[in-house]
């Protein structure tokens, strides 16, 4: 399975995404990590989800290739609405999500990541949204949610690289650390949360989001309607074929 939850200690899940060979998920993987999210959350006896990954990196966004295969639109509108769900989840959560990052973060992942209400990040960390190159657009929306306005468009435009100590300088990253000590900085953050009552913090999320400046769902799919279009007009298969060439 791409996904799984074990709890590791009292009030604490852990979703790990473990999809080879770079964690990119088909449209099956992004509903089962919006499901693990989602159950996690909905649980008692869970306080605080962590959200991590093995291998490579964190996460290399949906699968091309699924896409590529399908003759028809099946796998783009799958993928689309696959993501919107696990976005959501992480946002929604009804306790807080920490996604713990290692390697690279691209695409969805930075859907991911910009939902979430920590995030820690090892040494190695760079994140990067390459959908211009891949003749889509989308998670602009969660981009904006690590780093300031013009920034963003600049990474947007360009599909440029950030690494984890300059999303520390702009407090989107709480704490950058070795790689061998990702996973317990994160369970660090994560049992500090899962000691306070759970009643309260469940209350602070919901607080915490209803106060949110950011329409995150709406603008999202706001996105997702120009990856129409331009899938539409033949652009982005193209630009998605050529990826997979490597040129």
């Amino acid at each position: 399975m791409p996904v799984n939850s074990e709890q590791p200690e009292p009030g604490i899940t852990v979703v790990t995404v473990d999809a080879p060979p770079v964690n990119a998920l088909t449209v099956r993987g992004w509903f089962d990590l919006a499901e693990a999210v989602r159950k996690a959350g909905e649980d008692p006896a869970t306080h605080v989800v962590v959200l991590r990954a093995e291998g490579r990196g964190f996460n290399a966004g949906v699968d091309i290739k699924e896409i590529q295969a399908d003759p028809g639109y099946g796998a783009l509108i799958g993928a689309n609405q696959g993501c919107a769900a696990a976005f959501a989840a992480v946002y929604d959560c009804a306790v807080p999500v920490i996604a713990a990052v290692h390697g690279f973060c691209l695409g969805g992942g930075i859907g991911l990541v910009g939902n979430a209400d920590v995030v820690v990040a090892s040494e190695d960390a760079t994140f990067a949204l390459p959908e211009v190159d891949r003749g889509a657009l989308g998670a602009a929306t969660h981009l904006a949610r690590l780093v300031p306005q013009h920034l963003m468009r600049a990474l947007y435009y360009t599909a440029g690289t950030i690494d984890a100590h300059q999303l520390h300088h702009h407090g989107s990253v709480y704490a950058v650390v070795p790689r061998a000590d990702l996973d317990e900085t994160a369970l660090g953050v994560a049992r500090q949360i899962a000691a306070k009552d759970t009643r309260v913090i469940r209350a602070a999320k919901q607080a915490i989001n209803g106060i949110d400046v950011q329409p995150v769902h709406r603008s999202y799919r706001f996105e997702q309607g120009f990856t129409f279009e331009l899938n539409l007009a033949g652009v982005s298969d193209a630009a998605r074929q050529d990826f997979l060439d490597g040129k």
